[in-house]
């Protein structure tokens, strides 16, 4: 019963598969091998956009970070909100990657930024002239890190507000495919026909070992982008196993499956949890991912039981009153089963 992260995750069988083909021979590095060209053409495809340029990388660290580099000045301001994954989980990663850009919080509730709140945030910030931090990109979580989804008319909104401006936009897509199969879109209608001009599509936490593409519309920006990814450290030189795990990704619709079928437990543990006495959840969750309180007495017995899953804070203890409701987080991976759900609700049921 392992709900820590969809990073726990076994990877799809089709990935493998690709990678043991991919590991017959030789290839020639550095993306110069023969299936880069496949998957370039595929995700021009997926996203309906056939002058973007793409770059893998083996993190979603290292996929936000150079896309913000690419987009951000040393001394601008990037927008996000309070929560947003670049603000809260990157470990200072945007910062160094850009060479000090300042990370500039909004608010709003459900884990996403409201276009009001991302006007004033902007509008208080390069007034100061030379003495203060410039005006840069905005980046957009989706799914958010509480679980909710931006809708495409959210993104629509947020990306007028920086284009009024002169602002470029990023979405941060670690859980992409479970954005879009929560939104029922395509790529493109949640990116580039929303506004969006560069996206970290991930792989890693939906099916794939560790690969995630770096996408940008327009490609006058893809050597200034190529050149950070070699500096960064992250070029891979065995390349062609980064180019195999995402040509099996977007083959066939497999990224959009392992995300639907995630998307279905989470969905199915979301409406067991708020059936729980003393239970709620904290937000309707959209994807894959669930933050919810839940009685301390009904956390021991499933961590009893060697259930894994996020308390929050992390130090929260179970030692105390069992009806008090404490903090937690589910999330599903792809191969996650119904008769997993149902043993973890049985456990927190009693």
């Amino acid at each position: 019963m392992i709900f820590a992260s969809d990073n726990t995750g076994p990877a799809a069988p089709e990935v493998m598969a690709a990678l043991m083909r991919a590991n017959e021979g030789y290839q020639m590095p550095y993306g110069n091998d023969t299936i880069m060209p496949g998957v370039l053409q595929k995700i021009r495809d997926l996203f309906d956009a056939p002058e973007a340029s793409v770059h893998l990388v083996a993190t979603g660290t290292a996929a936000n970070s150079l896309a913000l580099a690419t987009l951000a000045n040393p001394w601008d301001g990037v927008f996000m909100h309070r929560i947003a994954h670049a603000e809260e989980d990157e470990c200072g990663a945007p910062e160094f990657y850009t060479g000090g850009a300042k990370m500039v919080l909004v608010d709003g509730a459900d884990g996403k930024m409201t276009p009001e709140a991302l006007d004033r945030a902007i509008l208080a910030t390069g007034d100061k002239g030379v003495h203060g931090v410039q005006r840069g990109p905005v980046t957009i979580t989706n799914i958010t890190e509480i679980g909710t989804a931006y809708s495409l008319d959210e993104i629509r909104a947020l990306t007028a507000v920086a284009k009024s401006y002169g602002l470029k936009t990023h979405l941060d897509g670690a859980r992409f495919a479970n954005a879009c199969a929560a939104l029922g879109c395509t790529p493109a209608e949640m990116t580039w026909k929303a506004g969006i001009d560069a996206v970290s599509f991930g792989g890693t936490k939906n099916g794939c070992l560790g690969v995630e593409a770096v996408v940008f519309f327009d490609p006058a920006q893809a050597w200034e982008l190529e050149l950070r990814r070699k500096r960064g450290a992250h070029l891979f030189s065995k390349h062609r196993y980064l180019s195999a795990q995402m040509d099996a990704y977007v083959t066939d619709g497999l990224w959009l499956r392992l995300a639907q079928q995630a998307n279905a437990r989470a969905a199915e543990l979301a409406e067991g949890i708020a059936a729980l006495p003393g239970a709620r959840l904290e937000a309707a969750p959209a994807g894959n991912m669930i933050f919810a309180h839940i009685p301390r007495g009904a956390h021991k017995r499933a961590m009893a039981a060697e259930a894994k899953y996020y308390l929050f804070p992390f130090n929260a203890s179970l030692e105390g009153p069992e009806e008090e409701p404490i903090r937690c987080r589910f999330v599903c991976d792809w191969s996650c089963e119904s008769e997993t759900v149902q043993r973890l609700l049985g456990l927190l049921r009693g």
